[in-house]
């Protein structure tokens, strides 16, 4: 009989040991599942054309819930280009990133060859037949300047703006005009000034 007293007692606390042993394993899941919930991913797309913020805000254990925020930024700049591209329908779409990455290659501002191209020619909507030529440079009487592909004139068109304008100092477009469209009254600087504030605005 004691035996058998002895066998009860022994399943009895071998059966408690092993709820508990299920309850703080089932209480910890619950605890991570929870806290992994709590987690915020926050997408801000910024107006800002120097960065795209993506924010995570997660709870610290360790310091009674203190939220750590870990932000992490790219350049918001060759989206905004795109956007605006696509925006309009341009033929210059396809060249976004390029265009981008070319004015890093020659150091001007990343808006310069999009504005130009949209007060010459509505994005490349408006230019001289087979000329890839959206900036409206090198057309005059004596003839235009064409190129074989929008891939050679862009790059043609940034190595002109950096010797012939930045280079020397006209870097507004107020300076630039004077050389680049020196009859105008000043139309064709408002309106270029006006594309580089719909670019820096995110419009």
């Amino acid at each position: 009989m004691e035996k058998v007293i002895v066998k009860i007692g022994r399943l009895f606390f071998w059966g408690i040991l092993g709820g508990l042993l299920v309850a703080i394993a089932v209480g910890e899941c619950i605890y991570l599942m929870d806290s992994i919930g709590k987690n915020e991913f926050i997408y801000s797309n910024l107006s800002s054309s120097k960065s795209l913020t993506v924010a995570a805000e997660s709870n610290d254990v360790e310091n009674s819930g203190e939220i750590k925020s870990q932000i992490i930024k790219a350049d918001a700049r060759p989206v905004i280009i795109e956007k605006y591209l696509a925006k309009y329908k341009s033929p210059l779409l396809p060249y976004a990133r390029q265009i981008f990455e070319i004015s890093e290659t020659y150091g001007f501002d990343y808006y310069w060859i999009v504005a130009i191209a949209q007060q010459e020619s509505n994005l490349c909507k408006k230019i001289p037949e087979d000329s890839y030529n959206c900036w409206g440079y090198g057309i005059h009487k004596n003839g235009t300047l064409k190129f074989e592909s929008y891939d050679l004139a862009l790059k043609s068109f940034a190595e002109y703006l950096k010797r012939e304008y930045f280079d020397k100092g006209l870097n507004t477009p107020e300076l630039i005009m004077k050389k680049y469209c020196p009859h105008s009254d000043g139309s064709w600087a408002r309106g270029v000034q006006q594309f580089i504030d719909e670019l820096e605005e995110g419009r």
